[in-house]
């Protein structure tokens, strides 16, 4: 028997979070009828821009669609910094919720609402640059480390936010870098997978940037809660 009053484990308040973000998303509608029309008009603008050639849109819209899933993905994992105000994260921090819980039940949801808005944005991508995919065996493992990076990188960057307004101006000089080795390995492990060569190196490179977001996430959330 369980404790009425014991504090729930770990792996309970992360749901917690992560059930609490998706019904603010639901609510809010922020991703789906504003986040993700604005990325796939973004994937429009450039056909319209240089025209219909078919062949330049077919080798340029991997690359177009890595750009835009990096620049509004960040915007979508940050969302949370302004749908909560500082009455609102004080008290999550007076329920006594463990702060690493938080993180991760945030990057998790975070991750989920990514995943989301990828799928969508590569069916756009195929429709508009006509392109084929290719390496379905590490496709789907890109594309869930990108979110995965993504959704770290994000909910550290508005963690940093919640700070302070001083803290504000440190978020481009963490997101700008940090995003950089998610975007050359998504686009270079499918451009080795087009030339016939191994992509193990740009899928590793991907992985160690989310574990060391995520390490870094962890270990910072209490220090971060207790400072803002």
């Amino acid at each position: 028997m369980t404790d009425a009053g014991a504090t729930p484990g770990f792996f309970a308040q992360v749901m917690t979070i992560v059930r609490r973000d998706l019904l603010r998303e639901r609510r809010s509608g922020e991703v789906l009828w504003v986040t993700l029309p604005f990325g796939a008009i973004a994937l429009l603008l450039v056909p319209l821009a240089i025209g219909t050639d078919a062949p330049t849109l077919q080798r340029i819209g991997p690359g177009m669609f890595w750009v835009i899933v990096m620049l509004f993905g960040v915007l979508i994992a940050i969302r949370q910094t302004s749908a909560e105000t500082q009455a609102q994260r004080d008290m999550v921090a007076l329920t006594g919720l463990d702060p690493a819980a938080i993180f991760v039940g945030r990057s998790t949801a975070s991750f989920l609402l990514l995943v989301v808005f990828q799928t969508v944005l590569g069916a756009v991508t195929i429709v508009l640059y006509n392109v084929t995919p290719t390496g379905w065996a590490v496709l789907p493992v890109v594309l869930l480390l990108a979110a995965s990076g993504l959704a770290l990188l994000g909910t550290l960057a508005a963690s940093i936010v919640s700070t302070g307004r001083s803290a504000t101006a440190l978020v481009p000089l963490l997101v700008a870098p940090l995003s950089v080795p998610l975007l050359l390995g998504a686009t270079q492990a499918l451009e080795a997978i087009r030339l016939g060569r191994s992509s193990l190196v740009w899928v590793l490179l991907m992985a160690t940037v989310g574990l060391l977001l995520a390490v870094a996430g962890i270990l910072s959330a209490r220090p971060l809660q207790e400072t803002a």
